[in-house]
């Protein structure tokens, strides 16, 4: 492809995030799929192109609003080429209005990467939280979550995540994947936390790793793993993941389980549950159960109060913690009921509701990709407070060793650990509840 049409490329994928209703890493696998005929290194320009106006989206915004101009894709992207050193002639040569080339450059166009010749991206005039790319609404968390430390984890959320992959222990053994995975000519490297993780440094085609279609490996980035191993399920258990997604935490519980025992993936959503179904079968687990819930009080929690050993709640959040993998994530609108205002109450919900599920002596691993306090430490310390059957049990007791932001709890950055950012609190009923 030429320069020009790689261009037009890019602000027609740009366009389908802004305006289809899914994550930025979901509507590029499915640009992806339905553009086969375009070759691997035109797509991976794309891609990294796309991903580079969404990391600069307030920033590239912010310039905008100091010309006067809409904040359009098209304007983004010329901001980006004239702000990243591009001459305004060279950027009116790749719009030239030709074949497979973006429209001509108007006037106003022109005008515009004029004046942003020369300029920098991160000029001293904006805020701090813009120059990290933080909007409003998490600004005041964020800074009392971090303090001094606030701008140093926000820049981390801002760089290009590692590819882990989490090695299926009923194909393959890590050793073994490390193997194959330099015989295809990448440079995997054993996680030091997780004991099944390897991690990709380079951007790879998902095409080129044989052992991803055989279901050898499964993509999970190295904290999901660990919030994972801390439920500590074990072959024979009977468990349960409450708010099971996609399914990928209730594969490393199956692999933990060593396909012995028994899982049911909860979740509120038909179709997640037909795509985590998929990938259960893909992997061969055939201990996993799906079950549709009408929501978190479904009469199905009712019925197999205290039937479980071990419990994880992978609670719906605003998602903080993925950042650098759906950088889009941050200024798009939370939606309807899914501000903070409704998702800590929700979240408070989904807790006591799994819980009830817990047998005496069992265990409740309440978790988020979330960094902020109002959904990690503040519904711990809630739901304890009115749950005396309940205990917590610290992070040392569970995973000697493992590192963490806080004594008691699992508590990843991209800063600190190189993961996205996780939460995780490990909780243990001690005696039966009293009657409904």
């Amino acid at each position: 492809m030429t320069p020009s049409a790689i261009l037009t490329a890019t602000l027609d994928l740009m366009q389908d995030i802004a305006t289809l209703a899914r994550p930025a890493d979901a509507v590029v696998s499915g640009w992806v799929r339905q553009h086969r005929d375009i070759g691997e290194g035109d797509r991976g320009q794309i891609i990294e192109l796309c991903y580079a106006l969404l990391r600069h989206q307030g920033r590239l915004g912010w310039w905008l609003a100091q010309q006067g101009a809409d904040d359009g894709a098209r304007n983004r992207l010329l901001a980006w080429l004239a702000l990243s050193g591009r001459a305004p002639e060279q950027i009116a040569k790749l719009f030239s209005g030709g074949r497979e080339a973006p429209a001509a450059l108007s006037a106003d166009e022109l005008a515009l990467v004029t004046k942003l010749r020369g300029a920098d991206i991160d000029s001293p005039s904006m805020p701090e939280e813009l120059r990290v790319e933080c909007p409003d609404w998490a600004v005041e968390p964020l800074r009392r979550r971090f303090g001094d430390a606030f701008a140093r984890e926000m820049a981390a959320l801002l760089t290009a995540p590692p590819l882990d992959l989490r090695v299926n222990p009923l194909k393959a053994t890590r050793d073994e994947m490390v193997a194959a995975l330099r015989d295809l000519g990448f440079q995997p490297t054993p996680l030091k936390l997780a004991p099944l993780g390897i991690r990709l440094p380079e951007r790879v085609s998902l095409s080129g790793l044989p052992m991803l279609r055989s279901g050898a490996v499964e993509i999970q980035d190295e904290g999901s793993q660990l919030v994972a191993m801390l439920v500590g399920a074990r072959p024979g258990e009977r468990v349960a993941d409450f708010c099971a997604g996609a399914g990928g935490k209730t594969l490393a519980l199956a692999a933990a389980m060593n396909n012995r025992g028994h899982i049911v993936a909860c979740d509120v959503s038909e179709a997640r549950l037909k795509r985590s179904a998929e990938r259960f079968r893909r992997a061969c687990f055939h201990n996993v159960e799906t079950r549709l819930l009408s929501s978190e009080t479904d009469r199905w929690v009712k019925r197999h109060k205290l039937g479980y050993d071990r419990v994880l709640v992978d609670a719906p959040c605003t998602g903080t913690g993925t950042w650098r993998r759906n950088p889009d994530a941050r200024w798009r609108a939370l939606g309807e009921g899914q501000g903070l205002d409704n998702l800590v109450p929700l979240q408070a919900r989904i807790l006591m509701s799994a819980a009830r599920l817990v047998k005496p002596g069992g265990r409740l691993v309440y978790a988020t990709c979330s960094m902020l306090p109002e959904e990690n430490e503040a519904q711990v310390e809630a739901f304890l407070a009115a749950s005396p059957d309940f205990e917590l049990v610290k992070l040392g007791e569970v995973a000697p060793g493992l590192s963490s932001a806080h004594p008691d709890y699992l508590s990843l950055t991209p800063a600190q650990h190189n993961t996205d950012g996780f939460f995780a609190a490990v909780l243990q009923r001690k005696q039966a509840p009293a009657a409904e």
